[in-house]
């Protein structure tokens, strides 16, 4: 199959390339994010490889349809950024990597959360500077807090089992209980009493009308003060807005996040030579107790290798024709949550 890889980095190329060894597609990479403006791209291929912030609306679909793509394969887990009712009246296929790295992702949460706790960010800017001051560096021990778990599936369970490994007590809300976690001993609870007893509240479900700002005012007015708050899920998850005023009045004590709602414009570009025009990204940076991180949760070579695998071999069942179980359908996003 012909494919037009839209967003692709150094490192798409690189595992890509690689891995299609085994598969025989005929990839082409484009620098440039696929939208409805510049659809007509793909004219003369097949598929096309879609990440995280390109946006397969309905117009940018049909774009794609007239210009003969029958596949959309998207090279993430989450599919909140495809009109999946269009690409079904069109006859385009959608299929994504549902699993590629739940530790990697788990262990990135977790070193947020021991950056934001011992100050790490701070620290290593300090030492450079020949300060070995102590003094706004204390942390506080894991071992004696609990963590509120949002979101339960593969990503959340790996979480679960390596803050459990600190000694911390876990508290989890999802609306499809885990099954092996409650048998090992984490608590499932609803979600205001999450919130109200958590010392650390870290997000790990998918993004979907019903989870759009599920962190608002309300629901931050029932956390603890000094929450602590870890996101590397949808950036949409959170109000930022809320989160920056709750910041301000320290009901937020931390903030770790690996994504942000509006991260389209900013995250996988290089825009150090340019005016931060995003005044809220721009407002969240002057915190101390902030620790923002460019969607680099997922980002292992494993996670590469295993996105790029799954990724070409669905473009390979859809072009023989065979069952591909990584395909998305609208009916879908009514049991994700089981899969997140």
């Amino acid at each position: 199959m012909r494919v037009a890889v839209f967003g692709a980095r150094s490192y798409d190329k690189e595992f890509f390339s690689a891995e299609n060894q085994n598969f025989g597609h005929e990839l082409v990479f484009l620098e440039a994010h696929l939208n409805a403006t510049n659809a007509t791209l793909a004219a003369g291929f097949e598929g096309v490889c879609a990440f995280v912030n390109d946006a397969l609306d309905g117009e940018c679909l049909a774009k794609l349809s007239d210009s003969g793509v029958r596949v959309v394969a998207l090279r993430c887990a989450g599919f909140n950024n495809v009109d999946l009712e269009a690409a079904e009246s069109l006859g385009i296929s959608v299929v994504r990597v549902p699993e590629y790295s739940p530790h990697g992702v788990a262990e990135h949460a977790v070193a947020l959360i021991l950056a934001l706790n011992r100050k790490i960010h701070k620290a290593y800017n300090r030492v450079r500077e020949g300060n070995f001051l102590l003094e706004g560096l204390l942390g506080f021990n894991l071992n004696t807090k609990v963590v509120g778990v949002i979101g339960t599936g593969k990503i959340g369970l790996a979480f679960c089992e390596i803050m459990k490994g600190f000694g911390c007590s876990i508290l989890a809300y999802d609306p499809y209980p885990n099954e092996t976690l409650a048998a090992n001993g984490i608590q499932y609870t609803d979600l205001e009493d999450l919130l109200k007893k958590s010392d650390i509240v870290s997000l790990h479900c998918p993004l979907t009308p019903e989870t759009y700002h599920l962190i608002d005012d309300e629901a931050i007015s029932k956390m603890k003060d000094g929450v602590m708050l870890i996101n590397t899920s949808r950036g949409a998850l959170v109000d930022t807005s809320s989160v920056i005023k709750n910041l301000k009045s320290g009901k937020i004590g931390y903030l770790g996040l690996d994504v942000y709602e509006e991260e389209g414009d900013l995250f996988f570009e290089d825009i150090s030579n340019r005016i931060l025009e995003d005044d809220t990204f721009a407002r969240l940076l002057t915190f101390s107790n902030v620790l923002i991180t460019g969607h680099q949760a997922f980002f292992t070579s494993d996670a590469l290798k295993n996105i790029a695998t799954t990724t070409l071999q669905n473009l390979t069942d859809i072009d023989q024709g065979n069952a591909c179980p990584n395909r998305v359908t609208s009916d879908l996003v009514k049991t994700t949550q089981k899969e997140k």
